[in-house]
């Protein structure tokens, strides 16, 4: 779901927990500007990421299936009663075995974490042999990882801040409507035009676009460590700092540059010519206010440090500037 950074509403959800007001938050998809060092991290998993990262291996088990059956690997391409009935089983036996090994709380982090593993799991199926849904198997591993691993990086940073929210499963209903637009007109020209979903080479542009887009946003939310959350912050602490190493050396905002390709890839992958177009115009336009509105709030908690970064480091978004500061 090259899932589209549509509602200020929804974004403001998530930015680093750096400045207050509407520029507080930490950042899934929000980590613009620099990131504030706050405190110290963590560097092991809690039993909320042991559980989820156990889940998530278990639902993507399901790609083992083709073996344990001696089947095709592209199992799920063209499946009949046999693979049906072993999909089925498959999903029974997992969700029982969630239920029988967490209480309620942990169960509703294992068992997001393992619909999405399932979907991982699926994806390798279909992404095996010469499906003609291959690329969409690509698209599934890479969405549903995206997704997880918002949850588990979050673990790892800022466990005080962690919820069933840090999945982003429920993002917004203008979010799901992107992935679902994205998902039809794949479906459709698929149909219309199964060889414009052929285009191996144009889907391994967007599996690159992806791949560096997921790693630069996660190295953002790493380097801000203990200062990701998902919910607003609305006070600055005295202990805050602006960071402007590892990634933030690069761009001043590299979770929205790592969002913006990734969420562009999406559709390069698939090969959706006009998502495509519609993701980028909608991304490029969003970010562009949404730096501007940031950059007055760090110009205001920082000043000239701010500033001085703001002229030596791009915001790393094409043709965006960020605010315009006259002396």
């Amino acid at each position: 779901m090259g899932l589209l950074p549509l509602r200020r509403a929804q974004l403001s959800r998530e930015r680093c927990g750096r400045f207050p007001g509407d520029a507080g938050g930490a950042g899934a998809a929000m980590m613009a500007a620099a990131a504030i060092a706050a405190g110290p991290r963590r560097g092991w998993l809690g039993r909320e990421a042991r559980a989820s990262l156990a889940a998530f291996l278990l639902g993507a088990s399901v790609a083992a299936l083709p073996v344990v059956l001696g089947s095709p690997a592209a199992l799920l391409a063209a499946p009949g009663l046999r693979g049906r009935l072993a999909l089925a089983l498959h999903v029974a036996g997992v969700n029982a075995a969630l239920l029988l090994l967490y209480p309620r709380p942990l169960y509703k982090i294992a068992v997001r974490a393992c619909f999405l593993g399932f979907a991982f799991g699926c994806g390798l199926l279909l992404s095996t042999g010469r499906s003609a849904w291959r690329h969409f198997g690509w698209y599934m591993c890479s969405l549903s990882l995206f997704h997880y691993s918002e949850y588990l990086v979050t673990a790892i940073n800022n466990p005080r801040s962690l919820s069933l929210d840090s999945f982003l499963l429920n993002h917004s209903f203008e979010y799901n409507l992107a992935a679902l637009s994205s998902w039809v007109e794949f479906t459709l020209e698929k149909l219309l035009f199964p060889e414009l979903k052929q285009i191996t080479w144009l889907s391994t542009v967007g599996l690159l676009m992806v791949i560096f887009g997921d790693c630069l946003r996660k190295a953002a939310m790493l380097t801000a460590g203990s200062n990701f959350n998902h919910i607003v912050q609305n006070e600055k602490s005295d202990t805050h700092t602006l960071v402007t190493s590892g990634v933030y050396g690069w761009f001043r905002h590299p979770s929205y540059v790592g969002w913006f390709y990734w969420s562009i890839g999406t559709q390069v992958l698939l090969c959706n010519p006009i998502c495509m177009v519609g993701y980028a115009l909608a991304s490029w336009r969003f970010f562009r206010e949404r730096i501007e509105e940031e950059e007055i709030t760090l110009i205001h908690f920082f000043g000239e440090e701010y500033l001085e970064y703001k002229r030596k480091v791009p915001s790393g978004l094409p043709f965006i500037k960020g605010v315009k500061v006259e002396l």
